[in-house]
């Protein structure tokens, strides 16, 4: 596999784990062609084309020579100056890195962080809150997001790779997609009762195992162990957190149960506020398990994964006796 593959192979598995399923994506794409095309000849030399094919903004090729055949990838959480410089000194010594693959985004992905947040609209649609209502929440958010992220430093890394020759790319969306999916599927299946009920099925998952002996598992952070778990929403994919606004929302239109990464002080004092259960399962370790579920496709495929960056790897290839 080449550079590109790799990254189609993340973009074919995000879309097929992607909340808004295979007909919202569709329309996504469909808005940004007509979009380009509704544009004044002097502003589309500005339009990313990438967009017309890509549903992620926040998951992109950094640095890719276009030559290269993908045996060995270094894959992390955060891939900063120092990750690059690793993988550049682990060339040196002969342990050859062919990919780095990082899950935050960053270059124009990272500056383009807040575009992804769109998909919140059609997740909280879906959950009963009425259209109008999830658009003006989501639509102030991205705003604040993309205030916040607009006077970073994008480029730092992607500068290094490109200057040692790094093969670069991250998967953001792709894979927080992969652990939304596998979360509510997982659940499905578990059918917890109580808070307590859901805390040891999260636990019953190895990444979030390690988070546990570390001091970062999964935690109660609205509600308490005895409270029933009623509708849950996974809180897993979307860029980052949504709005605070929303949780009076979902609590109204029968949402009992928030299961996120990770969430700030004002969304847990508004889901509190409205009796919502919030049960926070660990970023690090949930995007470890995104993550690991697309480095297995790609170990399926022959190709070796080197840890780094926060990536607490599990591999759930099946190894083939011999």
């Amino acid at each position: 596999m080449k550079v590109q593959d790799v990254f189609d192979l993340g973009i074919k598995l995000g879309i097929a784990a992607d909340p808004r399923g295979p007909k919202g994506i569709e329309k996504y794409l469909k808005r940004m062609k007509k979009a380009y095309e509704d544009m004044k000849p002097k502003d589309k030399k500005w339009f990313d084309t990438e967009n017309l094919t890509n549903p992620f903004p926040d998951s992109v090729i950094n640095v890719d020579d276009g030559k290269t055949t993908v045996k060995r990838v270094m894959a992390g959480i955060d891939i900063n100056p120092a990750e690059i410089l690793l993988a550049s000194q682990l060339n040196e010594r002969g342990q050859k890195i062919d990919l780095v693959i990082a899950h935050h985004p960053e270059g124009k992905a990272l500056a383009r962080l807040h575009e992804v947040m769109t998909m919140f609209t059609e997740i909280y649609e879906a959950h009963g809150v009425p259209v109008h209502i999830a658009e003006k929440i989501t639509e102030e958010r991205i705003k604040e997001v993309g205030r916040g992220v607009h006077p970073i430093n994008h480029f730092q890394a992607v500068d290094i790779a490109r200057l040692l020759k790094i093969n670069f790319i991250n998967t953001h969306t792709i894979t927080d997609n992969m652990v939304n999916k596998f979360t509510y599927e997982f659940l499905a299946k578990k059918k917890p009762d109580t808070i307590g009920d859901l805390i040891e099925a999260l636990l019953e998952i190895p990444e979030y195992q390690h988070a546990k002996r570390v001091g970062a598992g999964p935690r109660v952070i609205a509600g308490a162990p005895n409270h029933r778990v009623g509708k849950v929403l996974v809180e897993m994919t979307g860029g980052t957190n949504p709005s605070s606004k929303v949780y009076e929302q979902l609590s109204a239109f029968g949402m009992s149960t928030i299961l996120g990464m990770h969430m700030r002080d004002d969304s847990m004092k508004q889901a509190t506020e409205h009796h919502m259960n919030v049960v926070m399962a660990g970023h690090m370790s949930s995007d470890s398990l995104g993550m690991n579920l697309f480095l297995d496709e790609l170990e399926k495929k022959g190709i070796e994964i080197v840890p780094c960056g926060g990536l607490i790897r599990v591999s759930r290839v099946k190894k083939s006796k011999k």
